[in-house]
């Protein structure tokens, strides 16, 4: 799935005619029970609703919180603000509590309930929505505290380990890479090793992110991913500067191998969208000298370019392609809204929207159907189009691939698998049109 990379100003919805019936007034809001102020109106129309939900889930892309589909959009009287929204939660027994990295989202309980509310302030209205949380992590009005990584006696002294994928499926599960470094494909991550140092690139896995202090955090991630393998915990240490804008989060500590009875030094690691690494070296010393990351000597306001060796692991999860593994239906989504404003009144000008699905159909003998669909401007207004070819695909070598028809002509790619739990990712680039260098990613159906 591509990333969502929208831009949000203030989500002021307007209200034409045709609409009036799905904008209405309302006196208390369906989700958190809460009294509203007299004049305040319930935003049902699917356009606003859909553009509160991507607002939602950018708001806490990075918290590991997840939402239920239900969603409520309230536009309030303008005198009535952030205090008076929360005043009037907090005497409905609602307990708020901040979203790390937002500044308008909050996490709210009462009970079993737990909600998101997210509360806007522009010149001629308060804009407030609400949605369910599927998976709370509120408790008592404050971000539920990991333990320190716990010391697990293992119930066999066999190994833990991760198994490869049946082989058949795709032609390649190892790449060895020109700088040392080798990765393979395993059951929970990928394995990048060189020397005597071993990276497990871990798959994404549910509650391993959650909206915490960096220590809890970090302890939780651990709890999760490393300690179950290990016993003995020693010297254990987190560390995350705090002045970058993209935090980073390194926990590190000597431990025993359950597997192999020897002590190894393990750090687990995470900046932005690299996923959790978990690093293993026979030491300490092992493990500066290669990532130049040491938890001892890293301040509060330590450069971001520390990070640089560690940062560049993810790169590793990259797998070469054959004729043989272009089968099935391979699917990319774009969405993106922006809501606009005249730069001289601070009037709202309306919505611009932009969706995009692209298709690649792959059938027998290397043949293959592709399909994009676009739709863009303003809600109201959005124009569709849709254009579609047929041909062939070449595997050129293992790194770069041949369409012989996208939009008309010929269009050469370069190509590659990385890997998430149980499944694969196609990754492309046009060779002419390179663009900013990201890879345009699709999941296969």
């Amino acid at each position: 799935m591509k990333a969502l990379l929208l831009f949000f100003a203030f989500l002021l919805p307007t209200i034409c005619p045709r609409a009036q019936k799905n904008v209405t007034e309302t006196k208390q809001s369906a989700i958190s029970g809460i009294i509203l102020p007299t004049g305040s109106k319930h935003d049902k129309r699917m356009l606003v609703t859909a553009s509160a939900k991507a607002l939602l889930a950018i708001e806490t892309e990075n918290s590991g919180i997840k939402l239920k589909d239900d969603i409520e959009v309230l536009s309030l009287p303008v005198k009535w603000n952030d205090d008076s929204v929360k005043s009037s939660m907090k005497k409905a027994g609602w307990i708020i509590t901040p979203v790390q990295g937002s500044t308008k989202a909050t996490l709210v309980k009462k009970a079993d309930s737990s909600l998101l509310m997210y509360i806007d302030i522009s010149k001629r209205e308060t804009s407030l929505y609400f949605s369910t949380i599927i998976n709370s992590p509120v408790t008592g009005g404050q971000v539920v505290k990991q333990p320190l990584p716990p010391v697990i006696t293992p119930t066999t002294k066999k190994p833990v380990t991760s198994a490869t994928p049946p082989s058949g499926k795709y032609s390649f599960t190892t790449t060895n890479f020109d700088d040392g470094w080798t990765s393979t494909i395993k059951e929970n991550w990928v394995e990048v090793v060189r020397g005597n140092i071993t990276v497990l690139l871990h798959y994404p896995k549910e509650g391993t992110i959650m909206p915490a202090d960096p220590e809890p955090h970090t302890n939780n991630a651990w709890n999760i991913l490393v300690a179950p393998r290990y016993s003995n915990l020693k010297n254990y240490k987190v560390v995350s500067p705090s002045l970058d804008y993209e935090r980073a989060y390194l926990g590190a500590g000597n431990l025993t191998d359950n597997a192999t009875g020897k002590e190894v030094y393990v750090a687990l690691f995470r900046k932005g969208n690299s996923g959790w690494l978990e690093c293993l070296a026979p030491d300490k010393n092992t493990f500066v000298n290669e990532f130049a990351a040491d938890v001892n000597t890293i301040n509060w306001d330590a450069s971001s370019d520390i990070w640089n060796a560690l940062k560049k692991m993810p790169a590793y999860n990259k797998f070469g392609v054959a004729a043989a593994d272009f089968t099935g239906s391979w699917t990319s989504d774009f969405t993106g809204v922006q809501q606009l404003y005249n730069v001289y009144t601070g009037n709202y000008a309306g919505m611009k929207m932009n969706q995009s699905n692209e298709v690649f159909d792959f059938t027998t003998g290397g043949n293959y159907n592709w399909k994009l669909l676009v739709v863009n401007g303003m809600a109201g207004n959005a124009k569709f189009n849709q254009v579609k070819s047929s041909g062939k695909i070449t595997v050129l070598n293992n790194w770069q691939v041949n369409f012989s028809d996208i939009e008309g002509k010929p269009r050469k790619y370069h190509a590659f698998f990385s890997c998430i739990k149980g499944a694969r990712l196609l990754n492309l680039l046009s060779v002419d049109a390179p663009g900013s260098g990201i890879y345009e990613v699709y999941g296969q159906k």
